[in-house]
């Protein structure tokens, strides 16, 4: 990130700057780290990341995560407010059936579907993050 972008971002204003599903963007970096927000609703895909955590906060509305565990399935919920980080090698997906808006932190240039997933579905984008504009 350059110098002239260390002022203060409204995570509203940056939510409100677009309109895509599961198309998270970039509204900073911290050391080699991207702190994402992404407006989701309805499923994503499942996928795992081998070598990073991900973590997430629930801005707004309500996701729950399915996860893929040694001792099988489980799923969390998140309600407004709340933070869960994915373990690395856990394979996951995310949905958001009414809709959610999230915080995502995540290296810089971890791919939305991580390093193995299923197919991808045509409203699921396969990206590193787009920069807010």
């Amino acid at each position: 990130m350059s110098s002239e972008l260390s002022q203060p971002i409204s995570l509203a204003a940056a939510l409100a700057s677009f309109d895509d599903l599961w198309s998270p963007r970039i509204v900073t970096a911290v050391n080699d780290y991207d702190v994402r927000v992404a407006k989701v609703e309805g499923e994503h895909v499942w996928h795992v990341h081998d070598h990073t955590d991900e973590f997430f906060l629930v801005l707004d509305g309500e996701l729950t995560i399915a996860l893929r565990e040694p001792d099988g399935e489980r799923t969390v919920v998140l309600p407004r407010g709340s933070v869960f980080t994915v373990p690395r090698g856990t394979e996951h997906k995310p949905i958001a059936p009414s809709g959610a808006s999230l915080l995502l932190f995540e290296p810089t240039g971890t791919l939305s579907v991580g390093d193995h997933h299923d197919e991808v579905p045509a409203h699921v984008d396969v990206t590193t993050g787009h920069a807010l504009g």
